[in-house]
């Protein structure tokens, strides 16, 4: 699923701007599947502290030791993807739809296909009815009623994937975690930063970027309804189950831990020409 990822970004950017978040404890998973990645595009997180936490570092890592100016694409690394080049086109224009002089942090939410109550919902402005639609609200987990009545009133899955401008985006952090953003900017700017990175995460509290972050900045927030490509959040076991008896109902054999079996890779195309984005930064 990693390797899905990084495919995805290097389809959008150069392989020299994607940069990889992973925690120290995952290293025997993560390790020689980034090998091909610059040693400096790989933040170790000395320990897992939450999501809020592994969005904001390699955003700060960007922006205060490599470029102030840049724009993030963040793409999770447990998604599937059946279509990649229709996500790719939702993609490229959620990057478009986030330029200035909005400054807005887009994010990319998905048809619902099934009515999983580990979820999180988007809910847009009943009022727009365009592909880039206004936030009004978040719903983690509903049951299956909430989720079938939201369901057919329009609102998307929540993929976590979203495009934002480094300006904006420590703006709304500033005002939804300060002592999180004021605690790496202090690390990061420190000679020995890896040091006072892993002394900084050892009174990190946990948060989380969805409720912590996005729930309370909605007016920042427009969504881009990405049209039906086969999008699946394959973050829980029983997800994964049902993936895997998908692609072989005969009963698949489990894999070695931390390698996808070839068979079930997508295969994406290649970036059609000139479409390849010099200036902005994926973070996996």
């Amino acid at each position: 699923m990693l390797r899905w990822a990084l495919e995805r970004a290097t389809a959008l950017v150069p392989p020299e701007r994607v940069v990889a978040i992973v925690a120290h404890q995952h290293r025997g998973f993560w390790e020689k599947e980034l090998a091909d990645l610059p040693v400096e595009n790989v933040v170790v997180q000395p320990r897992n502290r939450g999501t809020a936490a592994g969005v904001l570092l390699p955003v700060l890592h960007v922006l205060l030791r490599r470029d102030p100016h840049a724009t993030f694409l963040v793409l999770p690394s447990d998604h599937y993807v059946a279509d990649e080049e229709t996500l790719r086109e939702a993609m490229i224009e959620a990057i478009h739809a986030a330029r200035p002089p909005d400054d807005r942090l887009v994010l990319l939410g998905f048809q619902p296909q099934e009515f999983d109550p580990e979820y999180g919902w988007i809910v847009s402005s009943p009022t727009d009815d365009a592909s880039v639609r206004t936030v009004a609200s978040f719903l983690e987990k509903p049951n299956r009623e909430t989720a079938v009545r939201l369901a057919r009133g329009g609102a998307l899955l929540n993929s976590f994937m979203f495009v934002a401008h480094g300006g904006p985006f420590l703006r709304m952090c500033e005002k939804a975690v300060p002592s999180l953003l004021k605690v790496f900017v202090s690390a990061l700017r420190e000679q020995s930063w890896p040091r006072a990175l892993e002394q900084a995460y050892e009174g990190l509290p946990t948060s989380d970027f969805s409720r912590d972050v996005l729930e309370r900045a909605t007016e920042f927030l427009p969504v881009i309804s990405v049209p039906p490509c086969g999008w699946s959040d394959l973050g829980t076991p029983a997800r994964i189950t049902l993936f895997r008896e998908a692609l072989d109902p005969s009963g698949p054999k489990a894999p070695r831990p931390g390698v996808c079996p070839a068979e079930v890779r997508p295969r994406l195309p290649p970036a059609p020409e000139g479409r390849i984005l010099r200036n902005q930064y994926a973070a996996t």
